[in-house]
């Protein structure tokens, strides 16, 4: 439990930098020093935002990879899951930050603890299926916007075989359809196993309040032919379930379910 849990954070946590939460180098730096020091187990991110772009440059794939320390978190954190899945071979967790404080639901809480303790592969994520059957592949993704920022990076997202997984937040849902025609004209969506979406929040259109943004992905996504499952809960929403990004796991469109089959990380008992 939570007790168990001893908690280090940096001295200019709340720093700011215009948009952003301190210099970069700054950032990367300290980023860098928690990976490098043995007395953290995990990295667990204060908030999203915006910046992760501009520091993944100055991390070493080679350090992240030799402290094999899951990080956590979601949002503009899409960013560093995949960067240190692709560059670095480390398994993350797509789930909560510090941002809610004690805001933050206790389910999800306690599903976090349990998923980096290894005492389980992570909660059973509950949507609406919407068909196409079952299927298993490797579990990627994280915030749409940030997805797509990822093309042409060396981060990219491979979504080959895999269970695309995503979220957002303020995007209308013509945005929403443009992010995923590009997506599908990069070839991301043509060997997808199946695809589970999470909170579209605030993602309504008051001028044109058809199709919604879940109507826009269903029209996307249905000719695909792959398993549908919309309203998981994790994204920005309560509660925030955690997953681990990067193991294998589950999409059921019938029941409505994803679930990952192995753990994130292994136990130490």
């Amino acid at each position: 439990g939570l007790q168990h849990v001893h908690l280090h954070s940096q001295e200019d946590l709340l720093d700011v930098d215009g948009f952003l939460a301190g210099d970069d180098a700054r950032r990367g730096k300290e980023l860098s020093e928690l990976f490098a020091d043995p007395q953290i187990d995990v990295v667990v991110c204060a908030r999203g935002g915006y910046g992760c772009h501009r520091i993944v440059s100055m991390l070493d794939p080679h350090q992240v990879r030799a402290s094999r320390k899951p990080l956590v978190g979601y949002s503009d954190i899409t960013t560093l899951l995949l960067w240190q899945r692709r560059c670095a071979g480390v398994v993350g967790f797509h789930g909560p930050m510090l941002e809610k404080g004690d805001q933050q639901a206790p389910e999800a809480l306690s599903e976090l603890v349990s998923v980096l303790t290894g005492a389980s592969p992570g909660p059973v994520l509950r949507g609406r299926g919407c068909g196409g059957g079952r299927a298993e592949g490797c579990l990627v993704g994280g915030n749409l916007v940030t997805l797509v920022a990822s093309l042409g990076t060396p981060w990219e997202i491979d979504t080959r075989g895999a269970i695309l997984l995503f979220e957002e937040i303020g995007e209308r849902p013509y945005r929403i359809d443009r992010l995923l025609q590009q997506l599908r004209a990069a070839g991301k969506l043509d060997a997808v196993s199946g695809v589970g979406v999470g909170y579209l929040s605030g993602c309504d259109d008051s001028r044109y309040p058809r199709p919604s943004a879940e109507e826009v992905v269903a029209a996307v996504v249905g000719p695909l032919r792959v398993p549908l499952v919309l309203g998981l809960p994790f994204g920005h929403g309560a509660p925030n379930l955690a997953w681990p990004f990067g193991v294998r796991g589950r999409i059921d469109g019938e029941l409505g379910v994803v679930e990952p089959l192995e753990r994130g990380v292994m136990s130490a008992e």
